[in-house]
């Protein structure tokens, strides 16, 4: 019950600092008042209760909020962050690390991630012998909706 009331002690707060913060228009703190905030602090509740209240399985939702409110947060006010598809496999590759620190499961995946990501990312600066895995990926793109169903469909039926 206790860890409960923090989880939602620790929402209310951050709920609360949003809203002071868009009523009183803070100057430096005024660039914090949007909706990827309220992602930031959804993030931040679920990552104390996973590693404050050893409830290990918030961690991997905490980390995908929170690095998701970081990346559209960083999209609007920096002007060089990265705005590409491998960013969201990047996030999800460090949440399943990070879950895996605590619970032994998905440090595998979450590698997997990362390297899907580094070189996705990386292929924007690659030389043009690799364009090879930009058209595979272009094609992917594509079709991802359709693979996503075939996989989903075969973890289903699997005997």
């Amino acid at each position: 019950m206790k860890q409960q009331k923090s989880f939602l002690g620790i929402i209310l707060i951050g709920i609360g600092i949003y809203f002071i913060l868009q009523q009183y228009s803070i100057p430096f703190l005024s660039r914090f008042d949007t909706w990827p905030t309220i992602l930031i602090i959804l993030g931040i509740a679920f990552l104390f209760n996973g590693y404050g209240n050893k409830q290990h399985d918030n961690i991997f939702p905490g980390v995908i909020l929170f690095g998701l409110g970081i990346h559209f947060h960083a999209l609007v006010h920096t002007s060089n962050w990265l705005d590409h598809w491998g960013m969201y496999t990047l996030i999800i590759g460090f949440a399943f690390l990070l879950r895996a620190q605590k619970t032994n499961q998905g440090l595998i995946i979450g590698l997997i991630f990362l390297i899907i990501s580094f070189i996705a990312i990386t292929t924007i600066a690659m030389p043009s012998w690799f364009h090879w895995f930009d058209y595979v990926f272009y094609h992917l793109e594509r079709f991802w909706p359709a693979i996503l169903i075939v996989i989903g469909g075969f973890l289903i039926f699997k005997k």
